[in-house]
Formats: structure tokens, sequence, C-alpha cells
């Protein structure tokens, strides 16, 4: 078809699986996401794709990449938010989460738009329990408080960066170069947004991706532009569970939960996302696409 297409998070998992899924089609890919080295590697594997480091947690990222597009492509025809990451599942994980040769300094640490890492203080760090108990006082408990509070704070703001914030930034970025007629803005969602999961944070920034879904639905719809929202449950064959994975119990609950009995793999969302872009999907939109097994209504 010979589109220009744009995933974040696209060296690695269901944007990876994605990208393959277009470029079969023909489509130029451009990946977006932290770590350069990965984004080379998949874009080396497509006929005709392009790696784009940068942070999408910050601004200065979202336009390195709207300015990338402006001077290689000029269009975008469809844009697919594939980044993020439950931080609870990658608690020891560093505040800066990109190197100085992966990304463009911005002024503050970056985070991670194309995995689940987060700040975390380690409470058998000396300077860590100084540095979160500092001014608390003689009284032990309220320095637990308020360490436990920052441990909240810094749970919550990492998973909206990362699964919020770096895509409604991509897509302000990229808004008035979308194709129109014609161009498609898709969202990688999760069961979670619904059911929950072991972190109400990750749920509640995947969550809030609908309603800026919906109103985006309504702002571009005018122009011929369709946005949509694929909400997948437990995928194989990717990184989110971090280095250890998942227990095999854990694993088996979770099949359970699913109606046909198996997981998801990355290619049941990357073809469902294929479909949504393509012009059979041309009057499906502001709709949530459950990619789950049917374990969003629960066993």
């Amino acid at each position: 078809m010979n589109r220009t297409v744009v995933i974040s998070g696209g060296g690695t998992g269901i944007g990876l699986a994605a990208a393959h899924s277009f470029a079969r089609m023909g489509d130029r890919l451009v990946l977006v996401g932290r770590r350069r080295d990965v984004l080379e590697r998949a874009a080396a594997e497509l006929p005709d794709g392009v790696a784009c480091p940068a942070d999408l947690t910050e601004p200065a990222g979202a336009r390195a990449v709207a300015e990338l597009v402006r001077e290689r492509f000029g269009t975008v025809d469809v844009l697919v938010h594939s980044a993020g990451g439950n931080s609870a599942l990658h608690p020891r994980a560093p505040t800066a989460l990109a190197s100085p040769a992966d990304v463009p300094p911005t002024g503050v640490p970056p985070a991670d738009a194309s995995s689940s890492h987060g700040p975390f203080p380690d409470r058998s760090d000396p300077d860590t329990r100084s540095a979160a108990t500092a001014g608390a006082g003689p009284n032990p408990s309220e320095g637990d408080a308020r360490d436990g509070l920052a441990r909240i704070a810094a749970t919550w703001t990492a998973d909206f960066r990362t699964n919020t914030l770096s895509a409604v930034l991509l897509t302000e970025a990229l808004r008035d170069r979308l194709a129109s007629p014609g161009g498609r803005v898709l969202f990688v969602s999760s069961v979670a947004a619904y059911r929950g999961s072991g972190s109400a944070a990750y749920g509640a920034a995947k969550a809030a991706l609908h309603p800026y879904a919906h109103a985006l639905a309504a702002e571009l719809g005018p122009r011929g532009v369709t946005v949509n929202v694929v909400a997948p449950g437990l995928v194989g064959e990717t990184d989110f569970f971090g280095d250890h994975g998942m227990t095999e119990e854990n694993r088996r609950a979770r099949v359970a939960e699913t109606l046909n009995g198996r997981a998801g793999t990355p290619g049941d969302v990357a073809e469902t996302l294929r479909w949504l872009a393509s012009p059979a999907a041309g009057h499906v939109t502001s709709q949530v696409v459950q990619v789950n097994g049917g374990a969003q209504r629960g066993s």
C-alpha cells in the first residue's frame, strides 16, 4: 500500500509484530523507542524501515519524531501507539532510562516510553532511606509513611508518563501531519483498563487512553481520520513481564480467564491493528476492540 506508518515501541513485542504486518502490505515503517540498538536491528529486518530513537515522555522527543516525518515523508498515514509498560514489574529499574547515546538530552532524566521501567527508591539503601525520611522527625512511622507516599507517587507518575503522556505527546506532535482523509490513529491499551491488574496505576494509565481516543475521534472525524483502541489481555512472546517472566501458576490463572483457553500472541494484536488501519475499517472509529480471548468479561 506504500503508506507511512509510525509505531511507538516498534522495536519489540506487539509493536515489532505490527511493523512486520504492515511491511507485508508494502508500507514504510518509522520505529520509535528509547533504545537505538534495538530499533536499528528491528528496522534492518524490514524492507523499508527507519529507526527513530526518542524519549516520548518529553515534548522534545515527540517533536524530534515529527521533524523526522516532516523531512523524510511529509505525511503520516497510520500512527500506532504500542509503547508502554507496567512499572510494578520492574521495581528496581533506575530513574534514567535512556543513555545519552540513545536519545538527545532534554534537561531531565528521560522515562522509557517503550518498556515498563520506572523510578522506585530502594528501602535497603541507606542513602535512599535518609533522603526519603529527611525532615520526618524522630517518629520512624512518620518517615515510613512519607517513604510509602513517595513510592506511590513514583509508581503512578511513571505509569502515567509511560502509557498515557507518551501517546498524547506523539499524537499531538503529528496531528497536523495525519493523512486527511484516510489517516488512522491506533492505541494499544489493556484488559487491565477494565479489570485492573496487579498495579492500579498501570490499569488507570491505560484506561486514560480511552476518553482521549474518543475525544480525538470526534475532533479528527471531519478530516476522514479514524481513531480506535485495541485492548489485549495476556500476550506471550514479549518482554512485558521483565527478565524473569511470570510464574507458571500466574500464567495458568490468566489463561483460565479467557474463553478460548489460550494466551494471545503479538500477531493476534498486530493483525487487528492492521485491519483497523485498512480501507475495510474506514467506518470504524471511536471503538475499543477487545483482543483478549474474552478475558475482559471474566471466566
